[in-house]
């Protein structure tokens, strides 16, 4: 039986993380989960999966779940803040720890986490894309496997598998293109939040959506693929397929192409990184060929949806340049769904940031935590005006 630790179990991938469970849930066992302040939501999971600790970044959240155990006399521990994501995340009796908190708020549990020696089921983009040499550097040097659960990278892993990295040509990310595909910059210009937040294949957090929306989710992508795989930026192929059947491909030195291929659903990746190397019965629904539609290719659209290029960019020049990158990004998003700035405002608050401080080449996790926190507050400061 595998213990589990979920950081984020009431967002997207911490509830189909559960689904994959319910299914096999005799060879599984929720020892810890984690939420910010959705703690109505955490008492149904308590019934059910019964973990011995919750933590809730939230104060007042965590209080609230501490008076519903008392009355329910339920000995689940509740824990809260920064402090209750780092103690669940290294619980002695935790073997795999699934990062799938949004933004860098999973950074330090899941350094924790791997220095405690616990596998991780990565869903976290920020973890990799902002201190991506410190995360893999911690994994080695403590035997901790980082399996991706992102629909992406999972398919880039099993297309790997049975094949030596020195064989790889080069990896090729699909990308779905978003709900503005075939746009020009004019037509984005008065972009509304509920537009972007339409994406039309994937059932994600309103984050990850407009990430989605501008490209950015992809570029985060392949910084993440670069630190995963061992492969360089320009080894590094993104592909729009707006059907999301295939979900990335491997081209190796002799030209073969393998691809992972399956329905756009996100159980399928999370199902075989907690259970790998062993496949398990389906939590899918299967592709039926007969009745599949064309499959299409594009180049993607880097003049209009520059948030792509820009994490190339800070990608290739490393060190501290995606923590920035990241950072800007974050906090650009939250003031675009807060209605305080334009959607292209996204992309221009991410170049002018990563223009504005300095770009340091071996930062200290200390460091990154640092320059994410003055890249939040500078972008506060000059863009949250209304």
């Amino acid at each position: 039986m595998k213990r589990l630790t979920i950081l984020g179990v009431t967002g997207s991938i911490g509830t189909q993380t559960l689904d994959v469970i319910r299914n096999d849930i005799k060879n599984f066992s929720v020892v810890g989960i984690s939420a910010n302040t959705s703690w109505e939501k955490i008492i149904p999971i308590i019934e059910e999966f019964k973990p011995k600790y919750v933590a809730m970044m939230d104060e007042l959240a965590s209080l609230m779940l501490k008076k519903y155990c008392a009355q329910k006399k339920d000995t689940t521990e509740i824990l809260h803040g920064l402090e209750g994501l780092n103690y669940i995340s290294t619980l002695p009796e935790v073997d795999i720890v699934v990062t799938s908190v949004v933004g860098m708020i999973g950074l330090v549990p899941t350094m924790k986490a791997i220095n405690a020696g616990k596998d991780i089921a990565l869903a976290n983009k920020e973890t990799l894309v902002a201190a991506g040499g410190i995360v893999i550097d911690a994994a080695k040097k403590n035997n901790v496997k980082i399996l991706p659960v992102d629909s992406e990278h999972g398919a880039i892993f099993q297309c790997l598998q049975g094949n030596r990295l020195e064989t790889v040509n080069k990896i090729i990310l699909t990308a779905s293109g978003g709900p503005f595909r075939g746009k020009n910059r004019q037509e984005l210009i008065e972009i509304k939040p509920e537009e972007a937040l339409k994406h039309p294949k994937w059932n994600m957090g309103k984050k990850i959506s407009i990430d989605s929306s501008t490209l950015m989710n992809k570029g985060l992508e392949v910084i993440e693929a670069h630190w995963l795989f061992g492969v360089d930026y320009d080894d590094i192929q993104v592909v729009v397929h707006p059907q999301s059947i295939i979900h990335s491909m491997v081209e190796y030195i002799d030209g073969s192409v393998i691809a992972q291929m399956g329905a756009a659903d996100m159980k399928l990746p999370i199902q075989y990184a907690l259970n790998y190397p062993t496949r398990k019965n389906p939590v899918i629904d299967k592709l039926d060929f007969y009745n599949m539609a064309n499959l299409t290719f594009e180049k993607p659209d880097m003049d209009t949806f520059n948030c792509l290029k820009l994490a190339y960019k800070a990608g290739r020049m490393g060190g501290n340049m995606p923590a920035i990158m990241n950072a800007a990004n974050e906090i650009a998003v939250e003031l675009f769904l807060e209605y305080k700035i334009k959607y292209l405002q996204i992309e221009e608050i991410i170049e002018k940031c990563m223009n504005e401080f300095d770009h340091k080449i071996n930062p200290s996790l200390e460091g990154i935590l640092e320059v994410d926190l003055k890249v939040r507050g500078y972008v506060r400061n000059n863009y949250d005006k209304r």
